[in-house]
Formats: C-alpha cells, structure tokens, sequence
C-alpha cells in the first residue's frame, strides 16, 4: 500500500488549531493506515490504496475542511520525493552555502520557467532562492527577520506552498523514508 506524506499549510496558528492528537485521530478515524505525526507543525505520514497524489491532496483537504470548518492546503510528497528534496538541500547547503538559516517550500505544483525565473531573479542581499521540482530552497546569509522576501510574496510567484526548515525534513526522511 502507498505511502505518502502530507504537509499543512498554516495550521496552529491563530484560530486555525489543528493539534496533533486530533489529527491522528481524524486520519484513522477516516480509515487511513500507519498514521503518524511529527512535532506541531502539520507533518503527516498515511498509507492509502489510492496512489495519485492529487486525489490523495484533495481527499485530505476535503476531510480537513469538514472536521476543522477551514481550508488547510495540503501538500502531499511520497517518500522518495521528501528523500531527493532532502538531498537538493543538503547539496545546496555546499554548493551555495548559508549561514543563519535553510528552509525549503514544498510546493502544491511545479512552477513553469517563467516562475521560476521570477522567484530565483529575487536573490541576493542574503537571500538565495532556488527551485528544484517541487521545492523552493530557501538559504539565508543574513537573519531570518531581516529577509526581505516574505511568504505572501513567494505564493503569489509560485502558488501554494507550506515551508519547513530542512533540519526538520532530514528527520523526517530519517523517520519515515
């Protein structure tokens, strides 16, 4: 049976709680297999017969919006995608470099060129974007509270996107892949 891994767009933040003990709870209550969860930031592991990965996107956002009563975007990787994401983040860390942080935005759909050329034109000043399937790599030489490119910013550019910090995404190849 497949496996895939979902990732929450903005949950637990405000209003929008979705704590993970409830989580769990709605997956299998929903009839979906070895779920599991990581730390509070809408982290998700499932397996399910069904192996398209924009059904399984939909069915999970569908279920979200009747328990919880708001949309929460759900990205869904399998575990040899989050695996390659990991690795072009852990190239990219030599290759490019970083010294406050690393994050990457893992994306709904894959941006054509022309967003692509328009999100990585936004580098420099310590900030350092790079696009790799569905993923946005995100380098930072200066504090994070200093970047210039914000979120809201990078959605309009590219579309849907939830971001983690890439240590998290290590541990959760090491957990789950």
């Amino acid at each position: 049976m497949p496996t895939h891994l979902g990732f929450l767009r903005a949950v637990n933040i405000g209003k929008r709680q979705f704590r993970t003990t409830d989580l769990r709870s709605v997956l299998t209550g929903a009839g979906y297999g070895d779920v599991a969860t990581y730390i509070q930031t809408g982290n998700i592991r499932i397996t399910s017969p069904i192996r398209s990965r924009a059904k399984i996107e939909t069915e999970l956002e569908t279920l979200f919006l009747a328990d919880r009563g708001f949309t929460v975007s759900t990205i869904v990787l399998s575990p040899a995608e989050l695996r390659q994401v990991t690795a072009d983040a852990d190239e990219l860390a030599t290759s490019v470099g970083f010294e406050y942080g690393q994050y990457v935005s893992l994306l709904k759909d894959e941006p054509n060129a022309a967003a692509t050329e328009a999100i990585e034109a936004r580098s420099g000043n310590g900030e350092t974007f790079v696009v790799r399937g569905r993923a946005l790599h995100l380098l930072y030489d200066i504090p994070f509270n200093e970047a210039r490119t914000t979120t809201a910013q990078i959605e309009r550019a590219i579309g849907v996107a939830t971001n983690r910090n890439a240590k998290v995404l290590r541990e959760l190849v090491a957990l789950w892949c």
